[in-house]
Order: structure tokens, then C-alpha cells, then sequence
């Protein structure tokens, strides 16, 4: 028998298999607006009903080398989460409802048991975001990957009223910041975090450090938190600007929805901060500003509002049992100062 695309290294039984597989997991996160999903050359969706003059919004992400963590672990049933958060909590910015998600998944070799464990975390951050997985695709590259190794990304797609967008336009002197907790790392800084813990630190993943209260490798997995059903719930209408905190951190984030002429105040000490990040700057003897710049913090998601309408966004928040913290304010910006993000002491 001559050649074939099976012995080159890509078993397309097994491809079509998984293709069953990933559609009987997708119907789990339908939408109504769905018209066809999981199965053809392309997914189709209706905007949702009620909407005047809709947006698009639209994001594509993947989950950095936090991957290479769960490589390491073989646990790959919470990376497919922090794949749909990465996407829907950027678009969520603008105010946009998440309604349909398309995965990537690339491997060398197509292993059933990984696959499925990463695409169930997939649909289940569908479901945490209320957003439909209509499709993906799953690819062979013999040759290109370690075996067992594979990589993802993530594509979504929201609807928003063009008079409801949220970009931080109306920011102004006096708003204050209030902050949405982080489950921990989320999916950024990893590069940093293996250096200090595998090459410096020589921690194992079930290493329990004093600032932790699980083993390391249950904290550095823990996903990241999808913020969608709970600001979505919000009023709208106080809502001045929205920033996900992500790689960088808040100087890096908050900039992006600053106007000119504006500058974040940032009071240290206003919000509770995972262990995780004490125990990487004890490791690694890395300095508060290094620390600020890579890693979210334990805040993962800002909020800016006027100073009077604080109080029924906490209250609206208190509702729905999610912590939040008044972290900072809003100040007009001085020749003086340098960064559009300023760090206080004290609070």
C-alpha cells in the first residue's frame, strides 16, 4: 500500500469523530438567535431581538503560556474556560452582550481524552458568559508540536446598541474607580510566573507555599473569572468606562479608556490581594512597579462611575453577592505628572 494522510501523521477518523463530539458539547450552550452551529463549513447566528441600531463587537484571544502550565500538570479542563474569558470580558468593555464563541484547537497528534477536556472547559465558559459555541476547528500538525502539546484560540462576537456603548468618553475629573476581584492570576504574566517558580524558585506544581492555601498547581490553573452575568446586570446607564485587566496590568489597561487630560489615582490597600502575587515577589524579588506592570493584582475588572452614582453600582453589585472595592479616582491630569496611571499609598 503507498502513502497515505494517516501515515503522514493526521487521522481524519479520528478528527470526524471529535467533530461529533464537539457538536453534542456545543449544543449545550445554544442560544435561540442560533441558526446553524457546530457541523457545517460555517456558523450563523440572528442578532438577538430587541435592538434598535446593533453593534458587532467583536475579539480574538488565547491564554498566552498559562498553557504550558497545564502541559506540565496534564490537566487541561480549565484552560477552555479562561479561553472564552479572555474574549467575551474584553468585549463586555464596551457593554457588548457575548453571542456566539469559535474555537481553535491545534495539536501534533489528535488525542480524544485532552481534546474533549479542554473543549468541555470551552462550553462551559459559554455557558458562564451566555454565549453560543457555533463552531471551531480542530487541526493535525504532525511535525509542528511536541506530542501531546497543542495551542488554542478564541473568536467571539457581541451585539451592542450604538446609543449604549460604553468607551469612556464621559469620564471626567471626580469619577471613582471600583474594582471587581480577580480569581488570581487569570491568564496573564506566566512567563514571569514559570521563571520564578520552575527556574529560580525550583518549586514543584504540588508545592504548597506558605501564601497559598491550595498546591501551586491548583492556583496557577484556577480560571479566570468570566465578569459578564454580573455587568451585564448593572444599569447601564451609569457607567461611564470599563476595563479588563489583563497582561500589563492596570497601567496598561486603564489608559486605554482614559480621555485626555485624565489620570487613574490608584489607592494601594483598598483591595484584598491573592497570595499568589506576594509569594511571586518574595520568589522573585520583584519590584511593586514590575509587579503592577505584568499582573492584574486581585483586581481583574474596573468600573468607572460618577462619584454619585457609586453607591447604586455597589448596591446593584452587594445584590448580586460580588465583591467590589472603591479603588481609586479619577483627576485631571498635571503637566508633572508622567503616566496616566498614578499609584497611592494609604486610603
Amino acid at each position: 500500500m503507498g502513502t497515505t494522510y494517516g501515515k503522514a501523521g493526521v487521522n481524519v477518523a479520528a478528527g470526524d469523530r471529535f467533530a461529533a463530539r464537539a457538536k453534542a458539547l456545543a449544543r449545550t450552550t445554544q442560544r435561540p438567535e442560533v441558526v446553524a452551529g457546530v457541523g457545517g463549513f460555517g456558523g450563523m447566528f440572528r442578532v438577538p431581538p430587541g435592538y434598535r441600531r446593533p453593534l458587532l463587537v467583536t475579539s480574538t484571544d488565547g491564554v498566552g503560556t498559562k498553557l504550558r502550565v497545564a502541559l506540565m500538570a496534564r490537566r487541561h479542563d480549565t484552560i477552555g474556560i479562561d479561553l472564552v474569558a479572555m474574549n467575551v470580558n474584553d468585549i463586555l468593555t464596551l457593554g457588548a452582550e457575548p453571542v456566539v464563541f469559535v474555537d481553535y484547537y491545534v495539536t501534533d497528534r489528535l488525542q480524544p481524552r485532552i481534546a474533549s477536556a479542554v473543549l468541555e472547559g470551552i462550553a462551559k465558559g459559554c455557558r458562564l458568559a451566555g454565549c453560543a459555541l457555533i463552531g471551531g476547528e480542530t487541526a493535525e500538525h504532525p511535525g509542528c508540536f511536541l506530542e501531546g502539546e497543542y495551542d488554542l484560540a478564541g473568536f467571539t462576537v457581541g451585539v451592542v446598541e450604538a446609543d449604549e456603548v460604553i468607551d469612556g468618553r464621559r469620564i471626567a475629573p471626580g469619577d471613582l474607580l471600583i474594582g471587581l476581584p480577580s480569581s488570581g492570576l487569570h491568564s496573564n504574566g506566566y512567563s514571569l510566573v514559570r521563571r520564578i517558580c520552575f527556574d529560580m524558585a525550583k518549586l514543584s506544581l504540588r508545592s504548597r507555599p506558605p501564601e497559598l492555601q491550595d498546591s501551586l498547581a491548583d492556583e496557577l490553573l484556577r480560571p479566570t473569572r468570566i465578569y459578564v452575568p454580573v455587568v451585564l446586570r448593572l444599569p447601564r446607564a451609569r457607567l461611564k468606562g470599563m476595563a479588563h485587566i489583563t497582561g500589563g496590568g492596570m497601567p496598561s489597561k486603564l489608559p486605554r479608556i482614559l480621555p485626555a487630560g485624565c489620570t487613574a489615582h490608584v489607592r494601594l490597600g483598598t483591595w484584598p490581594s491573592p497570595g499568589i502575587f506576594a509569594l511571586l515577589q518574595r520568589l522573585g524579588k520583584v519590584s511593586r512597579d514590575e509587579m503592577f506592570r505584568t499582573f492584574n493584582m486581585g483586581i481583574g475588572y474596573v468600573l468607572v462611575v460618577s462619584e454619585r452614582d457609586a453607591d447604586a453600582v455597589l448596591t446593584a453589585l452587594k445584590r448580586q453577592r460580588q465583591p467590589a472595592y472603591v479603588i481609586g479616582e479619577i483627576r485631571r491630569r498635571r503637566r508633572a505628572t508622567r503616566t496616566p496611571v498614578v499609584f497611592e499609598t494609604g486610603t
